[in-house]
């Protein structure tokens, strides 16, 4: 939508009340057009604006004027008729003519623009045609004054009647008037451009608060959900932790011998119990990874081993579900910079639900090699991307050959909660934190988590991490 200018702004532009003459005009233009005319007629124009300043001289040399300014009685006098032609004030149809003391004439045409008076064209000194010199007047000033020299320079002004005059400086009117018309509506529209540009700006500013303060407020609510988070976590975890260990004891009957029934009812107990700690630990992670909180303890660790242990502790469950597992790790593999707790829990989340989303008789496969990784941000930012040189890192590949995700989900499935199969019947369980958090921990380690399609069927989950650790200060 277009701004709107001002009633103000509009009465000033439209109206004219307080535009100037020198704010619509083209001097070098102007000057140009006088001229023409001042060659054409041999009358020297030059045009004033209201309060008397010179705009554009297209005046003559004038030996006459020359001679008796050296003459300081016809100076003084000549000084004055000039003045009084510029402050002289022109009659209704816009003319005013005035005699010089030398004889010569003087013709003043008002410059107006929508009803307002913006200046006025002065015509000469000119001579009438056959007119003479006012030697008796000069002299009177200049009792010295060479009349036969005067009467000379007399005839050399510009000869033309007062009619002719008024023709002239009428049509100077009539075309700077034209001039005005078309100065005035280009300033018009660059004015009511800009004035809409304010209001735009103005508009934009007002949005551009709004949006910081909502953004305070949304930043001030994350913190407070990430406090809530940590809050409840930590509150929830002790009790949970009590009610799994007392129906531990009981499945141990240390508390008196239990049915088969009671004992099945009891180990129900423990293992929602236990789901439900893993939950309550996985919103502590997150909470503490979105305010910045998890400290990691990174040192250089063996992939290899850390690769092992994953495979160790999902091997029960890929048994039960008759999943076969693979491992790769490439010999000689450097040690990798990260905390091996957190790379643990990364890399055992992906296993883990790579065994969840596969049938019975399909494959999961975790491999480590060394790879060149993309240059350090650093280079990137100051445009040296191709002079950068790559990392060396470390890249995981978790792969399953089970139900894959659709590629137009892939990118949403690292976002907290957010379940592929959203629905009440879907047939996995889950919370949606572990891929959230996977993407917060790898990215604390300065490294990156993508998803690629394993065809025909499957997913492969590639985790990339720098051998070294990346100091951006």
């Amino acid at each position: 939508m277009t701004a709107a200018a001002g009633p103000g702004l509009i009465d000033e532009l439209v109206l004219g009340s307080t535009l100037k003459l020198e704010e619509l005009i083209d001097r070098k233009a102007l000057a140009e057009l006088m001229e023409s005319v001042r060659d054409l007629f041999r009358v020297p124009v030059r045009l004033y604006s209201e309060e008397g300043r010179l705009l554009a001289d297209a005046g003559a040399e004038n030996q006459l004027y020359a001679q008796l300014s050296e003459s300081r009685p016809l100076r003084v006098a000549l000084e004055e008729i000039v003045q009084r032609v510029k402050n002289l004030a022109p009659g209704p149809d816009g003319i005013a003519r005035m005699s010089c003391i030398t004889g010569a004439r003087y013709c003043v045409a008002r410059v107006e623009y929508d009803g307002h008076s913006m200046g006025r064209f002065i015509l000469g000194p000119y001579a009438l045609p056959g007119g003479t010199p006012d030697v008796a007047a000069l002299a009177a000033l200049e009792p010295e004054l060479d009349a036969p020299r005067t009467t000379e320079l007399f005839g050399k002004l510009p000869a033309v009647t007062d009619e002719l005059a008024t023709q002239i400086g009428a049509h100077l009117s009539r075309m700077l008037d034209l001039v005005l018309f078309s100065e005035h509506r280009a300033l018009l529209t660059s004015q009511m451009h800009l004035a809409s540009v304010r209001e735009s700006f103005r508009e934009l500013e007002d949005k551009s608060k709004k949006l910081e303060s909502a953004y305070t407020k949304l930043t001030e609510l994350d913190r407070l959900k990430s406090n809530f988070l940590a809050t409840m976590s930590h509150e929830l975890r002790t009790p949970l932790t009590s009610i799994i260990g007392y129906s531990e004891m009981l499945v141990e009957g240390l508390a008196g011998e239990l049915s088969a029934e009671q004992r099945d009812f009891v180990q129900t107990i423990r293992e929602k119990g236990e789901q439900l700690l893993l939950l309550i630990k996985g919103l502590l992670d997150l909470s503490k990874l979105e305010s910045g909180t998890m400290s990691l303890r990174k040192d250089h660790v063996e992939a290899a081993k850390i690769v092992k242990d994953v495979i160790s502790t999902v091997q029960p469950h890929a048994l039960k579900k008759d999943v076969r597992l693979i491992q790769s790790v490439d010999p000689g593999l450097p040690r990798v910079f990260a905390d091996g707790e957190r790379l643990g829990q990364v890399l055992l989340n992906l296993a883990e639900n790579a065994v969840k989303f596969t049938p019975p008789g399909g494959t999961v496969s975790l491999e480590a090699k060394l790879v060149r990784m993309d240059p350090e941000p650093l280079g990137t930012q100051h445009g040296m991307v191709l002079l950068a040189t790559k990392r060396s890192g470390v890249e995981f590949r978790v792969a399953d050959t089970g139900i894959g995700i659709p590629e137009n989900e892939r990118a949403r499935v690292f976002d907290a909660f957010y379940q592929v199969d959203g629905s009440s019947t879907r047939e996995q369980g889950g919370t949606g934190l572990g891929l959230s958090i996977v993407k917060r921990l790898v990215e604390a380690h300065d490294g990156n988590v993508s998803i690629e399609s394993n065809q025909p069927a499957g997913t492969v989950f590639v985790v990339r991490l720098p051998l070294r650790h990346t100091s951006l200060g």
